[in-house]
């Protein structure tokens, strides 16, 4: 199992992205997914995440702003990221609850990141 981010880029400040993240491998099924993002020289912080059943959650920081969703046919999550700022720059890492399709619990999984620059 894997998780595959993409999505990201240079973006002028008041900008839009969109991120997506795929989940591949053997799935048995799929929990929560989600988001994180990390600044230079900055810790981890986490973005937002969606559950299985569509419940919805997000940092103070990115909400209004952000949205999070998910195509469970797809095993993908999106991240429509509105309105960009400056600090908004980061690496942003998918992370998401797995059971692999041989096993019977849940495993945390994270994408490789990708690089999100608001900049003008």
């Amino acid at each position: 199992v894997q998780l595959q981010a993409s999505g990201g880029g240079l973006v002028q400040p008041g900008g839009s992205l969109r991120l997506s993240c795929a989940a591949s491998g053997s799935i048995g099924s799929i929990n929560a997914m989600g988001w994180y993002r990390q600044a230079p020289g900055k810790q981890r912080e986490w973005v937002a995440a969606v559950t299985s059943g569509g419940t919805k959650n997000y940092a103070d920081s990115v909400k209004d702003r952000f949205t999070i969703s998910r195509d469970n046919a797809k095993n993908t999550v999106y991240l429509q990221m509105n309105s960009l700022k400056p600090e908004d720059t980061a690496v942003y890492y998918c992370n998401a609850f797995i059971r692999p399709a041989t096993e019977l619990m849940l495993r945390n999984y994270w994408g490789q990141g990708t690089l999100v620059t608001v900049s003008s």
